[in-house]
C-alpha cells in the first residue's frame, strides 16, 4: 500500500513520517536491533514522549512478500523443512478442496504414514467457500487464503508451540504485548498456564472458550484437538470489561495453535493419536492487515491491485465509492484469485463439484463486474486474472506457467455466461419488481425457470434479490427441481430400447443413472 494513506487503528494517531523516522533511530540504536532472518531490522520497543511517558512501540511496515518470508525463514531457523503448498485438488477423498494447512499431513497424524520431517514450515493455498455471502461485507472473509504453518510430528508440543508463536508474533513482528489477547478451551489448564507462568500473559486477556470456537476438528472424522488462538487489539481504548473475542470491529485472530491429540472416528468416539502433534496456521491475510495498518483484508498488497485494476475498468474511484460498488469490487478481487488458483491446479468450469464451485466463482465475478459498470467488449476477466498472476510467484511459482490455460479458461467461461446473462438479467429484473410490488418474495417457479432455462445458479439469483431486498422462496425452487428430476425418471422408463438391441446393451452395460451434477455436488 502506499505509505502516505496507510490506515492507522493505533489509540495514538502516527504520521506515516513519524514510522519512517523511528526506523532510522533505531537502526542508530544498537541495543534495538535484532538480526532476523538474516536481515538486521528491528522496531523501537518504546516511543517516548516529551514528557517521559511510556508509549506502545509500532509494528514495522511490511508488504505480504516480507511477512510470508519471514514467518518460513523464522521457523526454517529453528528446525523446520519448508514444504511447497499442495495443491487445492486433495488426496483426501473426504474434501472437495483443501481447506487447510494440515492436510497434506493428515495420514502422517494418523500414524497412516511415516514422517520424512519432525517438524516443517509450509504456506498453503487454501479455499473455503461456506461463508461466500459473506465475502466483501465483512473484513476479513475470503474464499481463497494463504494459509503460513508450522508443524509438529511428535516432536515439540505445547510448550514451545506457545513460546514459538510468542516469539515470532512479539518479536519478529514486533506487534505490541499489552494488544494481544489469547483463548484456550475452557477444559485446557495446561495451555493456560503456559501462557501465563511461562509466557508472562495477564490473565485478564486469556479466555477461556468452549468446543465451538477452541477445539478444532479437520470434519465429521479425523485428527482433531484443543487450540489456542492468538489475538491482535485494534481498540484497547475500549477497555478490558465485557471484551467479546468475536467483535470483529475489535479484534482480529490471527494465529491458531492446535494441539493435535486425538483422532475422531465415524461413530464419534475419541482415540488418542500415535503422537501428540502440532497444527498451527496464521492467515497471511490477516496479518498483513494488522501490520499494513488497513481497515480490511482486501486493502492489503496481495489483493488491492486487482481490486484497482477492476476499479479502472469500472471507470471509478475506489475511494469515492458507495458501500455497494465497494462491496462488488472486494467480490471481484478475491473469486478473481480464486479461479486462477483453482484452474492453475487443474479444475474447469462445470456443473459438477470442484468445476461448480469454480463456475459460480466465475459467474459472481462477471455479474459483479456488470453491477459496477464494466461494459467491456472483449472478456475482462482475463486481465483481472493477469493481475493475481503477478501476485502469485512467492505462493505458487507453478501459476505463472500456467498464465495461457487460466485466462484461455476464463475467457471461455465468461463468454458463456455472457451470452446467458444478457437474456436473463431483463427476466430477473422484471421478477424482481414483481415481487417487489406484492409479496417481497421472489417465487421458487420464478428462480427455477432462470436456472433451468437461462444458466442462472440460485445463488446469483439470491445474491441479485439480496440487493433489492427481496427474498427467494428456495424450498420453491427445490420442489421444482424435485419435480423435474421425476419427469426425468418417468421420460427415462418410457423410452423402449429393445428395438436397438446394440444400444440396449450399452445402457445395461452402464447402468441406469439420472444426471444430476447441475444442482448437486459430490
Amino acid at each position: 500500500p502506499n505509505p502516505s494513506t496507510v490506515h492507522q487503528p493505533h489509540t495514538r494517531s502516527y504520521h506515516v513520517g513519524d514510522v519512517m523516522a523511528m526506523r532510522v533511530r533505531v537502526a542508530r540504536n544498537v541495543p534495538f536491533r535484532r538480526a532476523a532472518c538474516g536481515v538486521i531490522r528491528r522496531c523501537a520497543s518504546t516511543v517516548q514522549n516529551d514528557t517521559k511517558e511510556t508509549q506502545e512501540r509500532i509494528p514495522p511496515l511490511l508488504t505480504g512478500r516480507e511477512i510470508r518470508n519471514k514467518f518460513l525463514e523464522f521457523f526454517e531457523q529453528r528446525g523446520h523443512r519448508r514444504l511447497p503448498s499442495s495443491s487445492l485438488v486433495p488426496e483426501d477423498p473426504t474434501v472437495l478442496l483443501t481447506i487447510a494447512g494440515m492436510l497434506q499431513f493428515k495420514p502422517i497424524f494418523l500414524g497412516q504414514m511415516p514422517r520424512q520431517f519432525p517438524r516443517v514450515t509450509t504456506t498453503q493455498k487454501c479455499i473455503r467457500t461456506k461463508d461466500i455471502e459473506n465475502v466483501g461485507v465483512t473484513a476479513r472473509h475470503h474464499t481463497f487464503f494463504e494459509m503460513l504453518g508450522n508443524f509438529s510430528f511428535g516432536d515439540y508440543f505445547k510448550r514451545e508451540a506457545i513460546e514459538l508463536a510468542w516469539e515470532l508474533s512479539t518479536e519478529i513482528f514486533c506487534l505490541p504485548k499489552e494488544r494481544l489477547w489469547i483463548s484456550v478451551f475452557r477444559e485446557d489448564d495446561e495451555a493456560y498456564d503456559i501462557w501465563k507462568d511461562a509466557v508472562g500473559v495477564s490473565e485478564s486477556r486469556i479466555i477461556r472458550m468452549g468446543e465451538e470456537d477452541n477445539y478444532w476438528v479437520s470434519g465429521p472424522t479425523g485428527p482433531c484437538g484443543p487450540c489456542s488462538e492468538l489475538y491482535y487489539d485494534m481498540h484497547p481504548e475500549r477497555g478490558m470489561d465485557g471484551v467479546d473475542l468475536d467483535d470483529g470491529s475489535r479484534f482480529i485472530e490471527f494465529y491458531n495453535l492446535v494441539f493435535m491429540e486425538s483422532n475422531r472416528l465415524s461413530d464419534g468416539k475419541m482415540v488418542p493419536l500415535q503422537n501428540k502433534n502440532i497444527d498451527t496456521g496464521m492467515g497471511l491475510e490477516r496479518m498483513a492487515q494488522i501490520l499494513q495498518r488497513v481497515p480490511n483484508n482486501y486493502e492489503t498488497d496481495l489483493i488491492f491491485p486487482i481490486v484497482s485494476k477492476a476499479a479502472e475498468l469500472a471507470g471509478v474511484d475506489y475511494k469515492a465509492c458507495n458501500s455497494k460498488t465497494k462491496v462488488s469490487l472486494k467480490v471481484i478481487g478475491d473469486h478473481i484469485r480464486a479461479a486462477v488458483y483453482l484452474i492453475s491446479d487443474g479444475v474447469n468450469a462445470s456443473n459438477v463439484g470442484r468445476g461448480y464451485i469454480l463456475r459460480r466463482l466465475i459467474r459472481r465475478v462477471v455479474r459483479s463486474g456488470r453491477l459496477i459498470g464494466i461494459q467491456n467488449e472483449n472478456c475482462f476477466t482475463p486481465s483481472l486474472a493477469a493481475e493475481a498472476i503477478k501476485l502469485s510467484g512467492d505462493c505458487d511459482p507453478t501459476v505463472q506457467e500456467k498464465e495461457y490455460q487460466i485466462l484461455e479458461e476464463l475467457e471461455k467461461e465468461e463468454e458463456r455466461f455472457s451470452n446467458t446473462l444478457d437474456r436473463g438479467e431483463k427476466l430477473l429484473e422484471e421478477f424482481l419488481e414483481k415481487s417487489k410490488a406484492t409479496s417481497g418474495t421472489l417465487s421458487g417457479k420464478d428462480a427455477f425457470l432462470l436456472y433451468d432455462t437461462y444458466g442462472f445458479p440460485l445463488e446469483i439469483t439470491q445474491d441479485a434479490a439480496a440487493e433489492q431486498n427481496v427474498s427467494v422462496d428456495v424450498p420453491g425452487f427445490e420442489l421444482e427441481m424435485a419435480k423435474q428430476r421425476r419427469q426425468s425418471r418417468a421420460a427415462r422408463q418410457e423410452v423402449d430400447l429393445t428395438k436397438q438391441a446394440s444400444l440396449a446393451k450399452g445402457a445395461e452395460s452402464l447402468g441406469s443413472k439420472l444426471f444430476v451434477g447441475d444442482h448437486e455436488l459430490e
